[in-house]
């Protein structure tokens, strides 16, 4: 629905051809823009409701006794999230203002673009089982292994903490909620205060991913990366990084890759750095952290996939 109307607007009301860039990148633009900070609003809001029940110091007691198994349900939660980099921040944004740890929140940012019901169909479809499978696997140890690595780091003072007013400033533990109504207010006022703080980073952010997605060369990237040779995964990786897009609409041109002959874990590579890696997502998680933890958790994150393209590399020659 959503769709249709971002296609009405553009092509209708504005008047634009079907199917030019212009056009496509327009519609792109409303859609992504809507969704996004639909999902902003509703989730912190959901959160909110949630965290006003729950004493914020129990919260982080309870999450700290978890060890490891935080890590595990948030890659989980990620994986049964179909979500793209970008849709994913607003749950990252309402994980972090409920006060749960910095690493597990970036686990659950890492694995949820890169996993989801309908990618493992496309990629056993184009790939076969055992290779979605791997791949499964290999989402799920590069988010957690990312996040207990970002959570080693101790890296809270690079959060902007003026975002989560309720969170760094208000001790829930002592506010009183009469009726569920009072509930709701909190979740509200939260979500809407950080709906306001960040709504222009998203404008700005799905403005740069619309202008990659419907602007970009494909055909130049796939060539640059077929000659790449044994530099191939962290070339493909660095091409993937400034597009913008799910990993279940760029697996056709991993599969594409593929069957032109670059190896198999230097085309995933390339379509785990669009999901997991972005521009646009690194715009929008500005407003939400310093400039220096989102470095930090590219940096992390794309070492973990040239690891994990050089091992596919090495399982497809044992393979085949």
């Amino acid at each position: 629905m959503l769709l249709k109307f971002s296609n009405w607007i553009v092509f209708d009301i504005f008047g634009l051809a079907s199917g030019s860039r212009l056009g496509e990148a327009l519609s792109f633009f409303i859609y992504d823009t809507v969704k996004i900070l639909f999902l902003l609003f509703v989730i912190i809001f959901v959160i909110g409701v949630i965290r006003s029940y729950l004493p914020q110091h129990k919260l982080k007691l309870w999450l700290n006794k978890k060890g490891f198994n935080a890590y595990f349900f948030a890659a989980l939660l990620g994986a049964v999230t179909p979500f793209c980099s970008c849709s994913s921040i607003p749950i990252f944004i309402g994980m972090v203002s409920a006060g749960i740890s910095l690493g597990v929140t970036f686990t659950f940012l890492i694995v949820s673009p890169l996993i989801n019901e309908y990618l493992v169909v496309l990629m056993a479809a184009s790939f076969g089982w055992k290779i979605a499978v791997l791949y499964v696997i290999s989402g799920l140890t590069i988010g957690i292994t990312a996040g207990i690595i970002l959570g080693k780091l101790r890296l809270e003072k690079y959060i902007n903490t003026d975002l989560f007013t309720n969170q760094y400033d208000v001790d829930n533990t002592t506010t009183e909620y009469p009726d569920f109504n009072s509930h709701l207010k909190y979740g509200y006022n939260e979500a809407l205060s950080i709906t306001i703080k960040i709504w222009y980073w998203v404008v700005v952010g799905v403005g740069v991913g619309a202008f990659i997605h419907n602007y970009v060369p494909q055909e130049t990237i796939q060539s640059i990366i077929e000659k790449a040779g044994v530099f191939g995964v962290p070339v493909a990786i660095i091409l993937g990084v400034p597009m913008y897009g799910s990993c279940a609409a760029i697996v056709p041109i991993a599969v594409a890759l593929f069957q032109k002959g670059v190896p198999l874990g230097t085309a995933l590579s390339f379509m785990m750095a669009i999901a997991a890696l972005s521009i646009p997502e690194a715009i929008m998680l500005r407003r939400a952290i310093k400039l220096q933890l989102i470095l930090i958790f590219f940096a992390i994150t794309t070492v973990a996939i040239i690891i994990t393209g050089y091992l596919f590399n090495i399982l497809q020659v044992l393979m085949f």
